[in-house]
């Protein structure tokens, strides 16, 4: 039997054996990393608050966290239905429909907390 410690790595290495998976096959995990990090280095420069962060860090993570979901929705599909079936096919599409709004509404949060203040830095240095 295992220890409590030795079963922790393992589940870390299960997790983490999915992230690269996902990374791996999902053209989307792509430009869902390029956006995130480059949301980062703005809130970097735009040196955000840590109220500001958190939401950030959250929308992120809501991003990242339907991506997989929706990943592992497919591949339970695809081997529940190996053929065409149009329940399969509802699955599919709602598992993309949540991915769609986790990253529309991180594009609106990102807006309301980066835009303020990158407008005032992109204003001012027009201004003199």
């Amino acid at each position: 039997m295992p220890s409590f410690l030795e079963s922790r790595v393992r589940s870390f290495r299960y997790a983490l054996r999915g992230w690269w998976f996902v990374i791996r096959t999902q053209r989307n995990a792509w430009i869902h990393a390029i956006v995130s990090i480059t949301v980062i280095i703005l809130c970097i420069w735009l040196r955000l608050g840590a109220r500001d962060w958190a939401i950030i860090i959250l929308a992120i993570a809501m991003v990242w966290t339907a991506e997989f979901l929706n990943t592992a929705l497919e591949a339970v599909v695809d081997l529940a239905s190996p053929q065409h079936h149009q329940l399969a096919q509802v699955g599919k599409d709602v598992g993309a429909a949540a991915v769609l709004i986790a990253a529309a509404s991180s594009v609106l949060i990102g807006f309301l907390i980066i835009g303020p203040p990158l407008w005032l830095l992109v204003r001012g240095l027009f201004q003199n």
